[in-house]
This record gives C-alpha cells, structure tokens and sequence, in this order.
C-alpha cells in the first residue's frame, strides 16, 4: 500500500510539472519569442522589439549602461533604429536555451547611415511568460563603433 500510495503521489507531482499552468516557459516557447525579436529587428519594427520586453524588462548592452523598462528600451531602439531604417539582420549561427536563458550566437548586419557594417555578438535572453525579462548583449564595441562609421 505504501508503494502504491508514493507511486500514486509521484505520478501527482509529475502530472502537475507538465500542467499547462506550470508549462508555459517551454525552451521552444522561449525560442519562439527570441524569433519574434529577431524578426522585429529585421523589419525595423522598433515598436514590437520594445513589447516583446516585460514592463520592468532590462536591456543590458554590456559596454554602456542598462536601460529598464519598456518605455526607456523603445526610446533607446527607436533612437538607434532612425541610424538604420531598413532594420537590423541578425544572422544567428547558432541559438538554444541553456538552463532556462535563450543564448544566440550571431552577426549583426546593418546599413546605418548609409554605411554597411556587420558585428559578431551573442546575445543572452532571460524569457519568462512569454516576455523578456533581461537581454544581455555581447560584443566587442570597438568593432561596433567601426562598423556603424562604415569601416
């Protein structure tokens, strides 16, 4: 009786984890939404890449301060997205989720200012509810900055 009642329990326990309730963050949903953002930024839909941010979501680009907040985050995109209207490529080599955060390996590609640039980045994102609630950005910023002159 004991066995069947632990089993009986387990079988709770598991049947609860794959609820829809506690499923929502699934490594392909996260997936799905780092895809709209990659989509948005290459139609220049600076709008959209702010709302895929949570309320209090955090853009940290990791040579300049963070920006917080989805008014600050659109502000700080749509100001850099006037450089580049026809929208930023992100050329991802590799994306997955590990340990819950959304890691893509990519090449920027852009025309900003009527000059053409590329740069290597990786980006971390942290979804939860189908939101970002950190975006980390890595890359070199000498690069960037020669990219963005055209260089």
């Amino acid at each position: 009786m004991r066995r069947l009642t632990a089993a009986l329990v387990a079988g709770a326990i598991l049947m609860g984890a794959a609820s829809p309730a506690l499923a929502g963050d699934t490594d392909a949903s996260r997936i799905a939404v780092a895809r709209e953002m990659i989509a948005a930024w290459k139609s220049a839909d600076w709008r959209k890449v702010a709302d895929l941010f949570a309320e209090d979501g955090v853009l940290r680009s990791m040579m300049l301060e963070p920006v917080a907040g989805r008014p600050a985050i659109y502000a700080r995109i749509a100001a850099l997205g006037k450089g580049a209207p026809d929208g930023v490529t992100l050329d991802v080599a590799h994306i997955g989720v590990i340990d819950g955060l959304v890691f893509i390996e990519r090449t920027d590609r852009f025309v900003y200012n009527g000059h053409p640039g590329a740069v290597p980045v990786v980006g971390v994102l942290d979804i939860r509810d189908g939101k970002v609630r950190e975006w980390r950005e890595y890359y070199d910023r000498a690069s960037l900055e020669k990219a963005l002159r055209g260089q």
